[in-house]
């Protein structure tokens, strides 16, 4: 099998997300990881701040069917996988990242937001070939080269690590991750700020990225590839693509694809969940991105590690409505779900309910128009609500970017799933 080929589109799941994009206004009803569990949703980190990171080549799935050649970066010895782990430490941690390479190609990697880069020892900077510059930072040979970078992590925020040679060929591939720093001694605010505080266990990263499976066929091949006729067909969030960014962290069915991308949260409440969720926001891809999360606006507190504050500490965050995260930034953002009217069963929304066969009933309802509750559905009725739970897409706002190479509803979108305020079992 010649895993570059490209293969028929599966229309009936297209079909039925087109559905429930529709009916939107219904509530539908680990790879190297330290010192952290497994997480079946939100951001998995890998603790420093030491790291190995190794090149890779492997396939990913795609939600059209397709088999993609990619590059990667990898936690160790681990296999591939796409994207890069998510290194997570603390300010003021020096943080020191082994490159190793196995590529048939030099490589290496850039740390932009990050002061005074050492590479090997010595402050790192552009390789030249005479007068050609031939990458960005100091470089790992070809077929077992290494280098050590070291850096000092002096603000916190959300930052993207990437390849700095061949950026057009080698990003795009896949050489790329992300890098959170957290501010010191509060693991749970975003900033050094009470302002940004927000709940541990409803934290979550979306890192955008697209491939051009052109690209990865030349790859594949040993071609060369002419950038001008750059073309991505596919649009992801932490490496998946719509469903697939639903399944929960390392499924097994997307052993190369490690990271989902479903936010889940429970609505606010003074006192059962008082503290918003943090949502962090990055891109490698190449044009701007206009990312909406339905059902409420976004706080934006942030923007590639810098606090949104005056310099006479006047709170400058704002609200937003969709996110246009472009090539190379960081939008660092509190996701906070109320339920102002309350409205239950005892509560009943003032609206005659249509006749049950006019209604088209998706896998996410609960049959209940409710939080928490699960009513009647047809028999047949395939459901995977499981307690009354509400579900919100999220998704880029440039819709072509919603498609697999064509396939609509399968590309760069996800879910926010509401949990009742007393959680879901």
């Amino acid at each position: 099998m010649q895993k570059h080929i490209h293969i028929k589109p599966r229309k009936v799941l297209a079909v039925f997300f087109v559905l429930a994009l529709m009916i939107s206004m219904i509530p539908f009803g680990n790879g190297a990881v330290s010192a952290q569990g497994p997480l079946t949703d939100g951001m998995v980190c890998t603790n420093g701040p030491s790291f190995t990171l190794t090149t890779n080549t492997g396939y990913i799935g795609t939600p059209d069917g397709n088999v993609v050649y990619m590059w990667g970066l990898s936690s160790g010895s681990d296999p591939f996988q796409y994207p890069g782990p998510v290194l997570c430490v603390n300010q003021g941690d020096t943080v020191t990242i082994v490159l190793h390479n196995t590529l048939n190609r030099k490589t290496s990697l850039i740390f932009p937001g990050q002061e005074n880069v050492l590479a090997n020892g010595q402050p790192d900077g552009p390789e030249f070939s005479g007068t050609t510059l031939v990458s960005l930072a100091r470089t790992a040979a070809a077929n077992g080269g290494s280098v050590t970078y070291s850096f000092v992590a002096q603000r916190p925020g959300t930052f993207v690590y990437q390849s700095g040679t061949e950026t057009d060929i080698q990003v795009p591939m896949g050489l790329f991750g992300a890098l959170v720093v957290r501010p010191a001694g509060h693991p749970d605010w975003l900033y050094d700020s009470p302002s940004t505080a927000f709940n541990p266990n409803r934290e979550y990263i979306s890192l955008f990225s697209e491939v051009d499976p052109a690209l990865s066929t030349a790859m594949e091949r040993n071609r060369p590839f002419n950038t001008r006729n750059y073309h991505p067909r596919y649009w992801f969030i932490n490496g998946r693509g719509l469903p697939d960014t639903l399944a929960p962290n390392n499924a097994s069915w997307l052993p190369s694809q490690p990271y989902g991308a479903l936010v889940r949260i429970t609505p606010y409440h003074p006192t059962l969940n008082p503290l918003p969720a943090a949502v962090r926001y990055l891109s490698v891809g190449s044009i701007d991105y206009p990312f909406h999360p339905h059902g409420n606006n976004v706080r934006v507190v942030g923007r590639d590690g810098n606090l949104l504050e005056s310099s006479t500490f006047e709170d400058l965050a704002y609200d937003k409505y969709s996110i246009p995260v472009g090539p190379g930034q960081a939008w660092d953002t509190l996701f906070t779900w109320q339920d102002p009217e309350a409205y239950s069963e005892t509560n009943p929304v003032p609206v005659t309910f249509p006749n049950i066969l006019d209604l088209f009933f998706g896998t996410f309802f609960s049959g209940s128009p409710y939080l928490g509750s699960q009513g009647e559905l047809p028999v047949g009725t395939t459901v995977q609500n499981q307690c009354g739970e509400f579900y919100h897409i999220a998704h880029n706002h440039a819709l072509y970017q919603l498609t697999s190479w064509g396939a609509v509803m399968t590309g760069m979108g996800t879910y926010t799933r509401i949990d009742p305020p007393t959680g879901c079992p």
